[in-house]
């Protein structure tokens, strides 16, 4: 990973730590506004403090083409509530004062309508690693002006791979990314728990083979034991429906920030006990 600088990330600070540590990072998601707004940052901040050391701070859109039924269903009450653009940012600060990296997950039509600029800056401004966008491939995002937005504003560009992706398409955009590359562990939608730790190796062995970036392994990991297999092979894991399904499933904030810390600290410690490779 080379020698820390100015310019690095506190997200890639927090996976080479963890990786000095022989362990994988527990990145976590939670949409903005589900509940209510507050009511998701202090689960965000029950999160961090259970171990956490990543949070997707998650942008409400209308139209989630990635999402299950569980985050669907948390970001049209989001939506409903009136959760904006704004709000994330706010999440953001309150995530990295708690201690953790934060970065923004979002599609691409939201941070088009704020203004690429304006929401890289403002983003920055709060604190935030960078961005997840898995409806921006490269090339295009060279074109729309996030290429040179992240630049400006030393912000990572995390996307995603797949186990359909051509080594010519892995190699592209793990040369495109920072922060880490984002491998996909199953072909579909979040929340399934369906996630193959054979095929997701074998990507992380492929991304690997084109980069040096950590790779960081999502969609489909819902319980320690896949969380831990993962771990044992990837920088990171990351898990979204699961902690979404804690504030669903219980009525009030205090049950719902017992269920989040529950979760998380089961996470945390089935990865800590996954030793990764040096």
């Amino acid at each position: 990973m080379g020698d820390a600088d100015a310019s690095e990330t506190r997200l890639s600070r927090v996976l080479r730590d963890a990786r000095a540590a022989g362990r994988g990072a527990l990145i976590g998601y939670l949409p903005v506004g589900f509940p209510t707004v507050a009511d998701s940052i202090a689960a965000m901040e029950a999160m961090v403090a259970a171990g956490v050391d990543v949070i997707e701070v998650g942008l409400p859109y209308s139209d989630p083409v990635m999402d299950g039924p569980v985050i669907q269903h948390a970001v049209d009450v989001a939506l409903a509530n009136g959760t904006v653009t704004p709000h994330v940012f706010e999440a953001v600060e309150a995530v990295t004062a708690a201690g953790a990296a934060a970065v923004c997950m979002t599609y691409w039509n939201p941070v088009e309508r704020y203004g690429v600029g304006r929401f890289s800056e403002e983003l920055a401004a709060a604190g935030g690693c960078g961005l997840i966008i898995p409806d921006l491939i490269p090339e295009e995002a060279d074109r729309s002006g996030w290429t040179a937005a992240s630049d400006a504003h030393q912000l990572d560009r995390i996307y995603l791979v797949a186990q359909s992706s051509t080594t010519e398409r892995l190699s592209r955009t793990a040369a495109a990314s920072r922060g880490f590359v984002y491998a996909a562990a199953l072909m579909g939608v979040t929340g399934t728990g369906g996630a193959k730790a054979e095929a997701a190796q074998r990507l992380v062995g492929r991304v690997r083979q084109v980069t040096d970036l950590p790779v960081c392994v999502g969609l489909g990991v819902s319980t320690g034991e896949q969380a831990a297999r993962i771990a044992a092979y990837a920088d990171g894991v990351i898990v979204g429906a699961g902690f979404v399904r804690q504030l669903i499933d219980n009525e009030d904030q205090a049950a719902r920030l017992d269920g989040v810390r529950g979760f998380a600290a089961r996470l945390a410690d089935s990865i800590r006990d996954a030793r990764v490779p040096a």
